[in-house]
C-alpha cells in the first residue's frame, strides 16, 4: 500500500496546537482507513522546520518514498497566533513553496498561513480565504487575490486555503475526504466529535467596516450610521452629514469601504439582530422590528443572504 505525505510546515509563529491537532485527525483517520480494508494510501504526518525544510526527492529513486527525506505530497500551513508574517520574513520559505508546488505539492493553509500563501505569488488570480479579521489587511497586501472570507474553505485543487483559526479540524477532513474517502471522513468527524465540512465563515463572522481609508467625508457618515445602527440610511442625510454631494457619495462611499450605503446599512441591521438573537429571547418579528426592517419576511431573506443562516437557525447554533 502506498504512502501519503503530508508536511506540516512550522514557519514562524506557527499554531503548535494547530500542528498537533492535525497530526492527530490524520492518524485517527488513518487507523479508521485500515480497519475499513479499502485499500487506500496510509497517511504519513510529519512536521518541518520553516529552516530545514524537506529537500526534493532526487529523480529516480525507487527507495526515497520509504525515506526520512521523502516529499510530501501535501503541505499544510497552519494558523499563527502572532501578527501576520512579514515578507522579509517569508520570502525564503515562500521560494521553497513555489518549487515545491512547481513540482506537483499541493499546498494548504489555515487562517493566518494565507498569508505565508500568498507570499509564493500563487495565488495571483485566484480565490482564497483567511480568518475575517485579516480581510483588509490582506486585501492591501495581495490586491491580485480574489478574497472571500465568507467562505470557511475555497479547494482550489491544488491550492486550498481555509478561514477560521480552528477550520484546521474542516481542513483536515476535506483532505481526509479527498485521499480517504466520504465514510473515512464522515468516521473521523464523528470520532472527533466535530461538524464535517460543510460550514461557512460568515455563521461567525462580525461586520468588520473599513475605517482606515482616509476619506473623512466617508467616515462622518460612516460614523452617523454606526450610531443609529443603520436604521437611518436616507442618502440626504448621509449626504448632508458628510458635506457632500448625493452622487459623490455614493461613488466615494463605495470607493472607500467596498460597500454601497444600502449594503452597509444592512450589515449593520444585521449585525445588531445577531446580538439580539445571541444574547436574548425576543421573537423574530420583534427583532425584525428592532433593527428596522418592518416586513419580517424581507428581514429574513436579507439575514439569510449575509450571515448564510437564518434567524432561527442562528439562535439555535449559537444563543447564549
Amino acid at each position: 500500500m502506498e504512502d501519503l505525505r503530508i508536511g506540516i510546515v512550522l514557519y514562524p509563529g506557527a499554531q503548535l496546537s494547530a500542528a498537533l491537532g492535525l497530526t492527530d485527525l490524520f492518524l485517527i483517520a488513518g487507523r479508521i482507513a485500515e480497519r475499513s480494508d479499502q485499500g487506500v494510501p496510509r497517511l504519513r504526518v510529519q512536521t518541518l522546520q520553516a529552516c530545514e525544510p524537506v529537500p526534493p526527492m532526487p529523480a529516480g529513486d525507487p527507495e526515497a518514498s520509504g525515506h526520512d527525506n521523502a516529499p510530501c505530497q501535501v503541505l499544510i500551513l497552519p494558523p499563527s497566533l502572532e501578527a501576520p508574517i512579514q515578507p522579509d520574513v517569508a520570502a525564503p520559505l515562500a521560494a521553497w513553496l513555489r518549487e515545491r508546488h512547481g513540482e506537483g505539492t499541493m499546498l494548504a493553509s489555515v487562517c493566518g498561513g494565507a498569508f505565508l500563501l500568498a507570499e509564493t505569488g500563487l495565488l495571483s488570480g485566484r480565490g482564497a480565504t483567511t480568518h475575517w479579521t485579516y480581510a483588509e489587511d490582506f486585501r492591501e497586501r495581495f490586491p491580485d487575490v480574489a478574497l472571500d472570507t465568507d467562505r470557511l474553505i475555497i479547494d482550489g485543487g491544488d491550492i486550498i486555503s481555509a478561514g477560521g483559526l480552528m477550520s484546521w479540524t474542516d481542513l483536515g477532513l476535506k483532505l481526509v475526504d479527498r485521499f480517504l474517502g466520504p465514510v473515512v471522513m464522515a468516521q473521523t468527524a464523528r470520532m472527533m466529535l466535530v461538524d464535517p465540512p460543510g460550514r461557512e465563515q460568515r455563521y461567525y463572522s462580525g461586520f468588520a467596516p473599513r475605517l482606515t481609508h482616509g476619506d473623512a467625508a466617508v467616515l462622518k457618515a460612516q460614523h452617523f450610521l454606526q450610531a443609529n445602527e443603520g436604521r437611518d440610511a436616507r442618502l440626504a442625510t448621509l449626504a448632508e452629514e458628510a458635506g457632500l454631494e448625493e452622487r459623490t457619495l455614493l461613488r466615494r462611499f463605495q470607493k472607500a469601504t467596498g460597500l454601497t450605503t444600502t449594503e452597509y446599512a444592512q450589515r449593520l441591521r444585521v449585525a445588531k439582530a445577531q446580538e439580539l438573537l445571541q444574547f436574548g429571547r425576543l421573537p423574530v418579528e420583534r427583532i425584525s422590528w428592532e433593527v428596522g426592517y418592518s416586513d419580517a419576511g424581507a428581514f429574513r431573506k436579507i439575514f439569510h443572504r449575509y450571515v448564510g443562516l437564518t434567524p432561527g437557525e442562528y439562535r439555535q447554533r449559537f444563543h447564549a
